[in-house]
């Protein structure tokens, strides 16, 4: 049976995370919590709640090394259903040490990142160059946006988040773009009644600017030094 222990860690911005901790095979695990409820629409690539809708939560849990569970939309299901969590949510996992966290916060939109580099590389390699190493290697990303986003320009922030993540990496001095795992969850406000959503979140746009200097920030910051 697992169970959770809720410990919470509270921020400045529209992104309030909480750091639950669970009891698996005998290993304390982490994870990060955000439960804003009702209000947000999300677009993530997510093993659970992925692709663009209405969502309550996001849970970024962290797994065991060597995991090899083929069921981690069930698993994270699962560990939501533990949590008391209700109704459709994103799932993440990494496992990478989510209680090293890192968080930034640029003009009301906040990102949340948490990174394991020790399985990466660059996205484009040779064909015979696609094998994955063991080791921790995830590098998954929560951004909040105050403001009501239109489908393209929710895909429009997942590019402007990646384009970050690159550039943060980058900066960290590591020769690479990535890991082969990476996610991103953007949550944007519901439009209200009479509210026109964004039609752009690009890196130039006031929003996808300020999404950007945010994600860098973070995964900056997440990254262990190499």
């Amino acid at each position: 049976m697992t169970a959770f222990v809720p410990r919470p860690r509270s921020a400045s911005g529209p992104l309030s995370v909480q750091c639950p901790t669970r009891t698996e095979d005998g290993e304390r695990l982490p994870a990060l919590l955000w439960a804003p409820g009702p209000g947000w629409r999300m677009i993530s690539n997510a093993v659970l709640g992925g692709g663009i809708g209405e969502r309550g939560w996001v849970l970024n849990a962290q797994v065991a090394h060597g995991y090899r569970r083929r069921d981690p939309d069930r698993h994270l299901a699962e560990l939501a259903d533990a949590m008391g969590l209700r109704g459709p949510g994103v799932g993440l996992m990494t496992a990478a040490d989510v209680s090293a966290y890192a968080q930034a916060y640029d003009g009301g939109v906040e990102a949340v990142a948490t990174a394991g580099v020790s399985v990466r590389g660059w996205a484009a390699v040779a064909a015979e160059g696609t094998a994955v190493p063991a080791g921790p290697g995830t590098i998954n990303i929560v951004v909040a946006v105050p403001v009501a986003l239109t489908d393209a320009a929710l895909v429009n922030a997942v590019a402007t988040a990646t384009e970050a993540k690159v550039q943060a990496v980058l900066d960290a001095g590591l020769d690479c773009s990535g890991t082969p795992t990476d996610a991103v969850c953007v949550a944007a406000a519901v439009p209200g009644p009479g509210t026109e959503a964004h039609a752009f979140a690009g890196p130039r746009s006031v929003w996808g600017a300020r999404l950007a200097r945010a994600v860098h920030r973070a995964v900056r910051d997440a990254v262990p030094a190499p």
